[in-house]
Parts: structure tokens; sequence; C-alpha cells
């Protein structure tokens, strides 16, 4: 994504980060094995599999979860109508099939025999209130959005069950893996699953130490069969390189992405681990504030965007393990192009936007107007030091152009709450498991999305993603967000650094493991140290 042209040297600006491994403990209620119809022996497993993460657990409450530790959680506890393959391919999993009998309307027939983990029959209602709960607007779901044509829910029998839109929704079918809750559970005071999920899946939650550790335990009963490992400890260990060090001390058995390339490509000569990369489902990118009394300027924004010089980002910091971006939408998707218009790195350009927007270069080096320097502050969260990194880069490049740069670097929690407050500049964070073109724009771009932090607002782009939900063939889909991702490019709403590439590294004695570019760490049901 850039050519490096700065006077420092990247490697000089590196970061080390120590892990915080603190906090009080959240036990589950009694354990009891969970019921279900278990195609598997039901005899107990064996051995322990730990996973180093980057980030706590926020909720794990599926409706209501949004950070990635939550999903991998949820990516054993709970299970969904559907799951995507590594291909984005819907397939069975709650649902046994489906049928669209019309474009408004979609029946899903459920597995039967089916036992959440506390021992009660998953049912119709289940589903039926998992989804309408979802939606309802007290419940506050966070992507509550991405279900929103759903106008009613129907229980055909009691493993039929029909949804009917209000408009033809085409991406609808890649978001039911939303995990399916017990509406005897959900409904008590508190909602206990925030703390104790309770779900379908082949593990069942034990214990959640905050800032520390989850423990899931195996459910010998769980419809599929019965998992090869008996216990999945999920260590929460904030900083990319300690966490890679952990899985050479043997400390934990799998690290996955974020990780820090210079880790990754010393690991990846060491014969005792596995290490696969792959195309993943998601990018980094500058997230600009549309409230900011400067950046509200589309020549300032511009301005700015022209001196992103990704190549040099990608290559240098990242080492290659990120591609420089072009847009929002991912390399691996049928709706790329890699021809959508952007502003490439460009001082020269930057500089005459500023001065053609009434900007003149005081003598101290920074661009002033009307008595005001211009100046902006770059976040990100402290837990990643390859965005530390490139925040620092950035700094410097845009000071040395003209702009006052200020970097702000805080941990995880306290950055996300300054993003939902719309309380950053620019903030540099990345978008995970976008598996459809919709999942990475609606919420993000649509004018008062839930995800739309920055107060970015486009009629027009209002209009194409509403009309990319409605139209069901791909290749006009394709044409409508190849057009939104142009003018979110030109208004420069988000500037994509880098596409991710995802990587997971494990010692080679973890067998059976499959992962998926999603990240969901659900392959681990049937794997096994030997």
């Amino acid at each position: 994504m850039k050519r490096k042209r700065i006077t420092i040297t990247l490697a000089s600006m590196a970061i080390g980060l120590s892990a915080v491994l603190a906090g009080c403990s959240n036990q589950a209620p009694g354990s009891s094995n969970a019921g279900g119809n278990s195609s598997g022996s039901g005899a107990a497993a064996a051995g322990v599999i730990k996973v180093g993460l980057d980030v706590d657990a926020e909720n794990l409450d599926p409706r209501l979860s949004t950070n990635t530790t939550d999903q991998r959680v949820e990516d054993l506890v709970y299970e969904g109508l559907v799951r995507l393959d590594s291909k984005l391919n819907p397939e069975p999993d709650l649902a046994t099939s489906w049928s669209n009998p019309n474009p408004t309307t979609w029946i899903f027939h459920l597995r039967q025999g089916v036992k959440f983990q506390d021992g009660t029959p998953l049912t119709a209602e289940d589903v039926k209130y998992t989804y309408e709960s979802e939606i309802n607007p007290s419940t506050k779901a966070p992507y509550a959005s991405l279900y929103q044509p759903i106008k009613t829910i129907k229980i055909l029998n009691n493993s039929t069950i029909e949804f009917d839109l209000s408009e033809p929704y085409a991406p609808l079918l890649s978001y039911m893996t939303l995990g399916i809750v017990p509406e005897h559970i959900a409904t008590k005071s508190g909602d206990p699953l925030q703390t104790h999920p309770v779900g379908t899946g082949p593990y069942k939650f034990v214990s959640w130490t905050k800032n520390s550790k989850i423990v899931l335990q195996a459910n010998s009963n769980y419809w599929a069969g019965a998992p090869k490992t008996n216990e999945i400890d999920y260590d929460i260990i904030p900083d990319n390189s300690t966490r890679a060090a952990a899985l050479e001390s043997g400390g934990v058995d799998l690290v996955q992405s974020p990780l820090s390339p210079q880790d990754v490509t010393r690991i990846e000569k060491e014969s005792q681990y596995v290490v696969d990369q792959t195309t993943g489902l998601g990018f980094d990118y500058l997230n600009f504030n549309f409230k900011n009394q400067f950046l509200k300027d589309p020549k300032v924004r511009e301005a700015i965007a022209s001196l992103i010089d990704k190549q040099s980002i990608t290559s240098s910091i990242y080492q290659g393990l990120d591609t420089p971006g072009v847009s929002v939408l991912l390399p691996n998707s049928w709706a790329y192009t890699s021809s959508t218009p952007q502003y490439n790195y460009d001082p020269a350009k930057a500089k005459q936007l500023l001065e053609s927007d009434g900007w003149t270069l005081g003598s101290d080096g920074v661009f002033e107007k009307n008595g005001q320097k211009l100046t902006i502050t770059l976040s990100t969260h402290s837990e990643d030091p390859n965005r530390v990194q490139t925040v620092q880069y950035l700094q410097n490049v845009l000071q040395q152009n003209g702009i006052q740069t200020k970097v702000s670097i805080a941990p995880w929690a306290t950055f996300q709450s300054n993003l939902i407050a719309g309380k950053y500049d620019i903030a540099l964070l990345g978008w995970l498991n976008l598996v459809d073109p919709d999942r990475a724009m609606y919420t993000q771009f649509y004018t008062g999305g839930t995800n739309n932090w920055g107060s970015y607002s486009n009629p027009q782009v209002d209009k194409l993603l509403s009309e990319g939900r409605a139209v069901q063939q791909q290749t006009q889909r394709a044409a409508i967000y190849q057009q939104a991702a142009a003018l979110i490019n030109k208004d420069v709403a988000y500037d994509v650094i880098g596409y991710q590439k995802y990587v997971v590294m494990y010692t080679k004695n973890l067998t059976g493991f499959q992962y998926n570019p999603s990240g969901s760490l659900y392959g681990l049901w049937k794997a096994e140290l030997k």
C-alpha cells in the first residue's frame, strides 16, 4: 500500500506490550451433562487444548456479542440454523434443510432430538424467540439491522419454521448463523446468557476469569458425536508477540490472527509447528469521524488519504502478511474489483488540496486557516503492536506534510467505547467475518447505521445499499456494491489500509483441526492432542 519515502525507519517504532492476566471469576452454576441425541458413544473425552486469544470476551449472548473472543466462545457453545463452510457456502447446522418458495419466504426444517447443554430440548419456539428478540429494539442487539427485513416468524409444526420478509433479502442465508438461545434462560432477569452461555454446541461453558481465561468442557451428548478433547481453555494474552511466545514455550497449543509478521516468519521455520495461511475475511482501515471540525471538510479528508502509503505499511510493518487495500470489497468476494477509484500516495496532491481549500503553511510547518492549526488525533488499541506502529508511522508522515498529529493508544475496551461514542478523529481498526458485501457496508455506511460511528451520510450510498439487499441476482448485486464502494472511497469515509491474511499456528501434536478463514474455532471439536 505504499512506497517508503520517510526518513525514519519503521523498525525503530516496534513496541513491546505485556499481557494482562488478572481478574475475578464468573463460575457457572453446578455442572451437569448437557442433553442431546448423540451419534457418538457418549464416552468421556480426555485432554486439554489451550488457545491463545488477543482480547477478553465482553458478552457471551450471541445476540449481543461484538468482539472476536465472544464469537470464538460461541463457535463451540452455540449453533445457528446454518453454518458457513470455508468457502462461505451455507451448510446445515440446526436446520437440516431449507427452501425459498418465493422471494420473501424462507422455510427451515429443524434437526430433531437436539438438546441444550442444560438438558432441555431445542424447540421451534427457541428459534422463533431468538430471532424475534434479535430484531426487538428493546434488546439493543448490535447487529439487529442484519435481520431488519424479517417481518414475521411462524411455527408451522414442531420441526418447521417460516420466516416472512418485508422485501426480498439476498444476504439472509449468510446471516442465519446466529446462535440459537434457550428461551427459558434468556428471559430470566438480567439475561444470564451474557456471562453463562448455554447452547446446543459441542462444548459447554464452565468458567470465565476476567482478562485471563475462559474454560469450556466437552458436551459428551452433542448430537453430532462427543468431542475428542475434554476441555478447551481460552487464555487471554493481549500482546501478539507474547501470545506467539506462549505457543513456543508450550503455554498454549494454538494461536491465530492477529499475529505479528516477525513471529509468523520465525515460527513457520520451526518444524514442530503448523502454520496455515489463507486469504482472510477482513481488512484494516482508517475510520474518519465526520463530526470532527476539520474532517467534515472533504478536501481535508482527501488530503490525508493522499498521504497514506499503503504499500509501505503492508510491506514494511506487516511484512507482506496484509496486501494493500483498494476498497471495502474483499478480494475473495464475488463483488470485488481492483479498479475501484481511490486516493493514491501523493504528497504533492495533498498539499495542493489543502492550499486550494484555503490552508496556508505557517512558519512552524503546520497548515493553518482562520487562526486554527490543522490538528488531528490518530487512535488505535494497545493490544496490536502492528496497528500501534502504523499510527506512529502515519503520525510522522502527516506531520512532515503540515498536519499536526497526535496519537492516542488505549486498551481495546476503552478504544471500543470511544469509537461507539464517536470520541475520536481517525481510528485504525479492522473488520472481520465479512461473509457478504452487505456485512461490510450496511451497518457501517447507511445513515444512522449501528456501526456508523463516524456519522457518515450519503443518500446515494443509502439507496445503493438498500438495493443491494433487495436484488437477488449476484452480478447485479456486484455492480451495486461496486458503485457504493466507489462513492465511499470518494467521500473518504474509510480508507482501507490492507486486506488481512488469516494465519493460524499450532503445535504439530494437535491433530484433526480444520481452520476456517473466518477465524471460527468450531473445527476444534474434532481435534485432539497426540
